[in-house]
């Protein structure tokens, strides 16, 4: 299954490692840690501010999309892997 998380871009939910909201990325030493170490592997898909981040195997991206609009996104089943 795949996910839209903004700015067409679609992940694979089994890639997907963790969807977090911008006040608890903002809240935490190690993910402010963790994003300058993989700072070549971030994508900003907001025009403006973000407000979620994905974090996938590859990538992490900064989504315009909120944490809870993205998980009711997973749990639908109406995009298929083939």
């Amino acid at each position: 299954m795949y996910i839209h998380i903004g700015e067409d871009v679609l992940v694979r939910a089994r890639d997907i490692v963790a969807i977090i909201d911008k006040e608890t990325v903002l809240a935490s030493e190690y993910a402010k840690e963790h994003k300058e170490h993989r700072e070549e592997s971030v994508v900003n898909l907001a025009k403006g501010s973000y407000k979620s981040v994905v974090v996938t195997t590859e990538k992490i991206y900064f989504s315009p999309l909120s944490s809870g609009t993205l998980k009711k996104r997973s749990h639908k089943s109406s995009v298929h892997e083939f």
